[in-house]
């Protein structure tokens, strides 16, 4: 068992191109990533190709992250053709992770549009989640559902409720989504258990700032001990907005 500490390229969003974050990556002594494709062309084949060449021999890729926004959504929709279309997307995303070496795809689902109206339907998503490992699974590749707090996934016992549906599913903790959720990350991880394939690194000082980790309050080293605990190998990412951090030597 091992965990590996990386970066995600969505750090250096707006002040890099998502194909030069590689080098800036390296740059740092960074060995792994995920990475984030954040617009409609990003998508596209000829991209892939391009980050293919760009990510180089020292840097590994461990997960792919799509602006869930353009379309994990309406893979939830009930209307076929909204439905097929986004599953188009999908599996374009699910291309790039195979073209990427990457194991997983970072997945954020729907969102939540209407609180006051809304309810989980954990039969109907678990479903529709079995059938997108079932699709990520022809790429070789596993989906990773992430908690987040606009989303579906905002209270910890969404994940087991879901998985009972879909066994092929993977978990991704995100420390700062926990933290907007009100609820420890602790919390989140004992639901998640041995199907922590991910964590999204911040830290949050005692005003509920986000920062660079290490500098703010969160305990890592009991975060660190208790995903060993379950024996499993888990690649920890790095992940900040751009205000987080101040420059690339603090992020080093």
């Amino acid at each position: 068992m091992s965990i590996n500490v990386g970066l995600s390229t969505a750090t250096f969003f707006p002040q890099w191109e998502t194909e030069d974050t590689f080098q800036v990556i390296e740059g740092l002594g960074v060995d792994k990533c995920e990475v984030f494709l954040r617009t409609f062309s990003e998508y596209e084949e000829s991209f892939s190709d391009l980050l293919q060449e760009r990510v180089g021999k020292v840097l590994s890729v461990h997960s792919v992250h799509s602006l869930n926004s353009h379309f994990e959504p309406e893979l939830f929709n009930i209307g076929d053709r909204t439905r097929n279309d986004a599953e188009v997307l999908f599996r374009k995303v699910c291309s790039a992770c195979k073209k990427l070496n990457a194991k997983f795809y970072t997945f954020h689902g729907p969102s939540i549009l209407k609180r006051d109206t809304y309810k989980l339907n954990e039969k109907r998503v678990g479903e529709v989640c079995a059938r997108l490992t079932s699709i990520s699974g022809e790429y070789g590749i596993k989906l990773s559902y992430e908690n987040v707090y606009w989303a579906y996934y905002n209270f910890p016992e969404f994940f087991p409720l879901i998985e009972a549906y879909a066994p092929d599913l993977y978990a991704t903790l995100d420390i700062k989504q926990a933290k907007r959720a009100g609820i420890s990350h602790f919390d989140f991880l004992k639901k998640m258990g041995k199907k922590l394939s991910t964590v999204h690194l911040s830290d949050y000082n005692n005003q509920g700032t986000l920062c660079v980790p290490g500098k703010g309050v969160v305990d890592f080293y009991r975060l660190f001990c208790e995903i060993n605990n379950y024996g499993i190998d888990v690649d920890c990412m790095i992940e900040l907005y751009k205000d987080d951090y101040s420059s690339l030597d603090e992020l080093k």
